[in-house]
């Protein structure tokens, strides 16, 4: 379990190794974040918190695939998110589950069948579960030829009837690397005020 918390209302960053997440969450921050090109750079919960305003930004470990790590610490790594998640909800203000826009799709049809659910569907599912207030970033769309119909299929895939763009608060298609994360911004500040915490609109201006 992740241990030495701040105590802090937080927007928690989760999703799979590899998606950008700590990219992402340099655009919010302003701050260089570790980020590799090895998927599971981030081991252990990155914070960037103000403590004087009682709020922070989480980006959480990646799960899933990461080469050179075996197989019981990836398992670790997820339990932990998921116990992070439950034993913190009162505290945050919003979950921002990022996927690779080029990737998801796919990722989560061959992790799906059977008696699999994929575990970004599973986390999705979790937040809501927990009433996390919960945004998806769907990254990468820089290197997406076919935008309206995949983010319909990602839509789609977590459960949201197409066409995504009636989702304007949930799906948030950015390019994290380019800069483009304003789709983002804007529904984080969307819950912001629906949270009555408009005091934190300065941190996603």
């Amino acid at each position: 379990m992740f241990e030495n918390r701040p105590d802090r209302d937080e927007v928690v960053l989760v999703g799979r190794s590899n998606v950008g997440k700590s990219t992402v969450m340099r655009e919010l921050t302003g701050h260089a974040v570790t980020a590799g090109r090895k998927p599971g750079v981030t081991r252990s919960p990155n914070y960037f918190d103000w403590a004087s305003e009682g709020f922070m930004f989480t980006d959480l470990p990646g799960f899933g695939f990461m080469a050179g790590v075996p197989e019981e610490k990836r398992e670790q790594i997820k339990t932990d998110v998921v116990r992070y998640l439950e034993a913190n909800a009162d505290d945050i203000l919003v979950g921002v589950l990022v996927l690779d826009g080029k990737s998801a799709v796919d990722i989560i049809d061959r992790h799906s069948g059977g008696d699999e659910i994929a575990h970004v569907v599973e986390l999705f599912s979790f937040l809501r579960e927990l009433e996390i207030p919960t945004v998806v970033a769907v990254n990468k769309m820089d290197k997406v030829d076919d935008r309206d119909e995949r983010l319909d299929d990602i839509a789609d895939r977590l459960g949201m009837y197409p066409p995504w763009k009636q989702w304007g608060d949930v799906i948030a298609p950015i390019s994290a690397k380019r800069g483009n994360v304003d789709a983002l911004t804007d529904a984080l500040r969307t819950q912001f005020h629906d949270q009555k915490r408009d005091d934190l609109l300065k941190f996603v201006a």
